[in-house]
């Protein structure tokens, strides 16, 4: 089963376990089911990885946290809070944006696609990665927290130095997962305006850099273009 998957190589070694467990093989069976339901799932079959895809395992340097897919067409391309070009920047990656400014000066984008933080080691993480259409968290029992879950225990364990922002409480029960003795954490309120403005503020763009920078480490070139 693992060979139908199309996964960066180095998270497949890592990962390859998960895919022949019963959780997983019910997963598939759901997402199978649901389509032949006729369900349009979200994002296409081609991006349900492209966090792993698009941020290799030996590439990985932060991760940020998200909860599911965006359920309108066009929007979700399997990254946490990112948005493909041409599409409408939603609320919240706008408060993403305006605490970058605010915090590092950066210029705030005119797109939502962060394809350049996934390439420079940000792993833009759904805990969930399908979604059915206007049905948003529609595929939270689908058995994918086990997976991403797995995903985020494996960099914990084989890996040191990599700062996890969690935002918001779904991101941030996920902190029993991640070693604080060789990782650095980044808590705070979600960037979502149901949070009023209490992302804003935060500083988590710059205190990540100065972090990386301490171990010796590329920091992360925030603006997008």
């Amino acid at each position: 089963m693992a060979s139908q998957i199309q996964l960066e190589e180095g998270w497949l070694k890592v990962l390859e376990m998960e895919f022949t467990k019963p959780y997983f093989i019910e997963l598939k069976s759901k997402l199978i089911e649901a389509k032949n339901h006729n369900a349009i799932i979200y994002p296409q079959g081609h991006l349900i990885f492209n966090a792993f895809n698009l941020t290799p395992w030996e590439s990985v340097k932060v991760v940020i946290i998200g909860q599911d897919p965006y359920h309108q067409p066009g929007q979700a391309m399997g990254l946490s809070f990112s948005v493909p070009k041409n599409t409408q920047i939603p609320p919240s990656l706008r408060n993403i944006y305006k605490e970058i400014n605010r915090d590092l000066g950066a210029a705030i984008p005119k797109h939502g696609d962060l394809t350049e933080w996934a390439q420079q080691g940000v792993l833009l993480l759904n805990s969930i990665l399908t979604v059915e259409a206007n049905k948003p968290a529609s595929h939270k029992n689908f058995g994918w927290e086990i997976f991403t879950d797995a995903a985020i225990r494996n960099i914990s364990d084989h890996k040191e130095n990599i700062v996890f922002m969690l935002w918001g409480n779904h991101a941030q029960n996920k902190k029993s997962l991640i070693d604080q003795k060789k990782h650095f954490i980044l808590e705070s309120r979600h960037p979502s305006p149901l949070a009023g403005n209490s992302f804003v503020g935060n500083n988590h763009f710059s205190a990540c850099n100065k972090y990386l920078v301490s171990k010796n480490l590329k920091e992360i070139a925030w603006e997008i273009h």
